[in-house]
């Protein structure tokens, strides 16, 4: 599963342009520089300030996607309320519009159990480069291989975890059913209305940001160069080959491979090529917590509060509690009741809380597509494009394997793994 250093064939002057240094660009760009290619990474404002900057830090392999039966009744309903987990406020936007009668076709449960066999085969993948990566590079980002565990205080909400633990496991991951008592055994912080959950016991959680800093660390010492602020314009094509960018200066940078790794910016450079990808911006919220002094950590297990999709990660003395999606356009407008909704309801699953402190509170903007899987491969009628994009809310988890697929298309003419579920002209 690892990725060799030079192959056979490559080219000492072949040059990658990776656009956007979020995870998913800077672990294109480790994997590209390690195998030998010369790479230089182009990023509009700094590296890992974007959604990698603040997301939950879960590596959740297997987890399901924004697809399910039921999403679309959970959506209308979010018209009228905006502490809803999924919210969609009202506005005239035909590609929004759109795109939510796409996603609405895809809320099926045997488009569900298709994802999970695409996604399932990517996770297995990305668990082992997580693993081999952390060690290899002694990446020093908080990484922590013990699970997370799933919460519920409603017998429906246990119910549905329960079925969704059953497909789950028909992709190959482990899960373990407990009670609320189990739980509170293993996590004392959870309080007497936890009825019961899962342990998702092959997941991880690590910092984010310390990870992509250190990753592009790395892909330093291996000769890729960064330039941020420093934002494309354009992707320079001559005769159905990629050529290299333009940025917004004017500059020509002159490449024979780009990958665009612009997470949910990347709408004006696709639609400029003439490629259809229906990306919108999903906005998600984080607050990071620490007790009152002296007072021991507040969690020491990441979880997951089932009922209203918050992550709870323990990070380097603080709690991280994230979550919420909310298509509202291009904007970091924080919605203030919004974000206090992370930690009100994780006071309806936990002691302790009441003291809190808050040291950060952020949001960030997640790329989704309509069918819930990413687009990863070559972009259709280019030679040398390539379109690493709309991960939702896997970015950190797929991360490795997007890499890995991006650097086998590009330096061996294959991906390493069936990727037809994934090309970006599917729509």
């Amino acid at each position: 599963m690892g990725d060799s250093v030079f192959p056979a064939g490559h080219r000492p002057d072949f040059h990658a342009v990776v656009v956007g240094a979020g995870v998913i660009g800077i672990c294109c760009a480790y994997v590209l520089a390690r195998r030998g290619a010369r790479v230089t990474v182009l990023e509009r404002g700094e590296i890992g300030r974007g959604a990698s900057y603040g997301n939950s830090g879960a590596v959740a392999i297997g987890h399901t996607p924004i697809n399910k039966p039921g999403r679309v009744q959970q959506a209308l309903r979010s018209l009228l309320d905006p502490l809803s987990p999924l919210y969609v406020p009202p506005r005239l936007d035909p590609r929004l519009a759109m795109w939510l009668w796409r996603f609405s076709r895809k809320c099926t449960q045997g488009h569900l159990e298709y994802c999970m066999q695409v996604l399932g085969a990517l996770g297995h993948a990305t668990r082992e480069l997580f693993a081999e990566w952390i060690e290899r590079e002694k990446l020093e980002c908080c990484y922590r291989s013990e699970g997370y565990y799933e919460l519920y205080r409603t017998g429906r909400g246990l119910e549905s975890a329960k079925s969704e633990a059953r497909l789950i496991g028909r992709s190959g991951f482990r899960t373990e059913t407990l009670s609320g008592d189990e739980l509170r055994e293993r996590e004392p912080a959870i309080n007497a209305e936890v009825l019961g959950g899962v342990f998702h016991p092959e997941a991880a959680t690590l910092h984010p940001y310390r990870f992509v800093l250190e990753l592009a660390e790395r892909a330093r010492r291996y000769g890729a160069a960064f330039r941020t602020g420093a934002e494309v314009a354009s992707v320079l094509t001559e005769g159905g080959k990629a050529r290299g960018v333009r940025t917004r200066e004017g500059e020509t940078v002159a490449a024979q491979a780009v990958v665009l790794a612009t997470g949910a910016y990347g709408g004006p450079l696709t639609r400029a090529l003439g490629l259809h990808l229906p990306l919108q911006a999903a906005k998600g919220y984080h607050r990071d917590c620490e007790p009152g002094d002296g007072r021991a950590p507040l969690l020491r297990h990441a979880c997951v509060l089932g009922e209203h999709s918050v992550f709870c990660s323990p990070m380097d003395g603080f709690v991280r509690f994230a979550g919420t999606m909310e298509f509202s356009g291009i904007n970091h407008e924080i919605r203030r009741r919004r974000l206090e909704q992370l930690t009100n309801a994780a006071k309806r699953f936990f002691h302790g809380l009441e003291d809190i402190k808050f040291r950060s509170e952020w949001c960030g903007l997640r790329p989704c597509l309509p069918d819930g899987l990413p687009a990863v491969g070559p972009a259709s009628g280019y030679e040398g494009l390539f379109i690493a994009t709309g991960h939702a809310m896997l970015g950190l988890t797929l991360g490795p394997v997007t890499a890995r697929i991006i650097a086998g298309c590009i330096l061996d003419g294959a991906p390493g793994m069936d990727i037809a579920a994934l090309r970006p002209e599917r729509f």
